[in-house]
């Protein structure tokens, strides 16, 4: 049997070396999903109800990337003698760890395996790690008395005009964040997550490291993440989605750094997704690997190489919002990407970090893509910002922090528009930031404002049906817009951009409509507002342009 084996040459030096291995982590690749007992007929089998009215709600398909990986072939990996640590249904594999060659001989024989890739471990420094989470906690507790109701988080939240959600009656309720990291210690038992305790809505815990089962282990980096959204001490510290419901999801290992982390984080987001998490945030992102023969070049940063940012798409395509840290490396001395993996993906939110004043940190990591896209897209609060930890209040700096201090806000501005999809609330955010006019790879498209994504997202029909003047259609859009107005009608049209600056003006007769499409078709991705004037009345669409 002929197969695409990364780790041949290993293989067979380590059969005629030794009769065992190292307690290896493998991913094993299958080949389908044939002989399936589940189906998309019966997704109740493999989703919650709550994951099923979200797609109901955005128009979401079941399809084959929902169904579990084939139970048969995990029972026959496991028969083999190989320890199980993580399937992922949307990659159809399975991650393992593997001591004795025997075992890895024969799971490579299975039918059912397409490959095996390797994945050691070296126990040198985590250099890769210890750059990644630099200084992102200080210990400089600050003074809380002058704050107001937001206490330390005051800056953080206002920067961003989260406090207009929350004064609009938007705290979160009913939203559900899923935070992926590297481990919550104190997030059972520090102050600041009382309020979430006592009101029930931590939902739920778990761990997908091997030799790690509790999420309260290894690191309080996740903990002073949640606290950025969770927080809820008033006059203290209130986070920007504080009645937010919680799940705490560790994907990300202390021991090592190790390809296999990106696969626990796709198995991590699966199942947020299998639960209906409407929000991910995730503090992590992987450049440098302890085996050099993982890390990854310029070229894996293209939206659709790296395990995790394909994971990361599928999660949009879901209906899953990711809010993803751009990373800490900075600027390159040549210009280039130094993004982490996953935020190089497309349909996600990649969030750098500035300071109280607004100006760019400078370890904020910067893009562009491989293939030429701009990143980050936005940025927040990542240099002093206010989180909790340790059983304390703190100042932090790192686009960790700014990353949940985004998802929170963003989860309160997708609760006031439940109906947006993924890419309109990603589009409101990204267009009503300071820098969209602009935008670039030092700050994306700047900082958000809460308050007119809100009043974009809020952009009704000026209507009455049976008075339509016109019909756009897609929309959203690829880029192929056709526009058709009611027969005999006469109007005068304006695109607008989300600030309101009118970017084309045109008389539409019902003939001469070729240029006007063409003008559409040409537009940058984003949302605009086509507005028609008649005698007959006025009517305002909302188009949404996503290539």
């Amino acid at each position: 049997m002929k197969k695409n084996v990364l780790l041949f040459l290993f293989f067979i030096a380590t059969l005629t070396i030794n009769a065992q291995i190292a307690p290896n982590f493998y991913w094993i690749q299958f080949t389908d999903k044939n002989n399936s007992p589940y189906s998309v007929d019966i997704p109740e089998a493999f989703l919650s109800q709550r994951a099923l009215e979200r797609r109901a709600r955005l128009g979401i398909v079941i399809d084959a990337y929902d169904l579990p990986v084939t139970p048969q072939y995990l029972e026959a990996v496991s028969n083999c003698g190989a320890e199980i640590v993580n399937p992922s249904k949307w990659l159809n594999g399975v991650s393992v760890r593997i001591t004795d060659p025997a075992v890895l001989e024969a799971v490579n024989a299975l039918d059912c395996v397409a490959s095996i890739r390797e994945c050691p471990n070296d126990p040198k420094a985590q250099e890769a790690k210890q750059h990644w989470m630099a200084n992102e906690l200080q210990s400089m507790e600050t003074p809380r008395a002058t704050y107001g109701f937001y206490g330390g988080g005051s800056t953080q939240i206002s920067q961003i005009r989260g406090d207009y959600l929350h004064g609009n009656g938007y705290w979160g309720e009913g939203m559900v964040i899923a935070v992926l990291d590297g481990g919550f210690i104190g997030a059972d038992i520090h102050p600041a997550f009382d309020n979430m305790r006592e009101e029930g809505r931590l939902l739920g815990t778990r761990s997908f490291v091997a030799g790690h089962p509790s999420v309260y282990d290894q690191s309080a980096h996740g903990c002073s993440c949640l606290s950025t959204m969770a927080a809820y001490v008033p006059d203290t510290f209130v986070g920007t989605a504080p009645k937010a419901s919680y799940y705490l999801l560790m994907t990300e290992s202390g021991d090592y750094e190790n390809i296999i982390e990106e696969y626990n984080w796709v198995s991590g987001a699966e199942y947020a997704d299998s639960l209906g998490v409407d929000v991910c945030s995730t503090s992590l992102g992987y450049i440098n690997f302890d085996m050099s023969q993982w890390n990854h070049p310029f070229e894996h940063f293209d939206g659709h190489t790296a395990p995790m940012t394909i994971g990361a798409e599928i999660a949009a395509s879901r209906g899953m919002l990711c809010c993803i840290a751009a990373g800490n490396e900075g600027d390159s001395w040549d210009d280039s990407c130094t993004l982490g993996i996953p935020g190089d993906a497309e349909h996600v939110l990649t969030v750098g970090a500035v300071d109280a004043s607004g100006n760019r940190t400078w370890f904020s990591s910067v893009g562009p893509t491989y293939d030429g896209r701009i990143k980050p897209d936005i940025m927040a609060m990542g240099g002093g910002t206010y989180v909790a930890g340790y059983g304390s209040y703190y100042n932090g700096d790192g686009t960790s922090f700014a990353t949940p201090v985004l998802a929170g806000a963003v989860t309160c501005l997708w609760q006031a528009n439940y109906m947006a999809t993924v890419d309109e609330v990603c589009e409101a955010v990204r267009q009503c930031s300071s820098n969209a006019a602009n935008p670039d790879n030092q700050h994306g498209y700047g900082i958000p404002n809460c308050e007119n994504a809100f009043n974009t997202l809020h952009v009704e029909d000026t209507f009455v049906h049976q008075n339509e003047l016109i019909k756009v259609y897609p929309n959203p859009s690829q880029g192929n817009v056709r526009i058709v107005m009611k027969e005999g009608y006469h109007a005068e049209l304006s695109v607008c951009d989300p600030l309101g600056r009118q970017l084309k003006s045109y008389h539409f007769n019902g003939l001469n409509h070729y240029s006007f499409e063409n003008f559409l078709n040409g537009l940058s991705n984003g949302i605009y507002f086509i507005k028609a004037e008649s005698e007959r009345g006025s009517q305002t669409l909302k188009l949404i342009i996503a290539r």
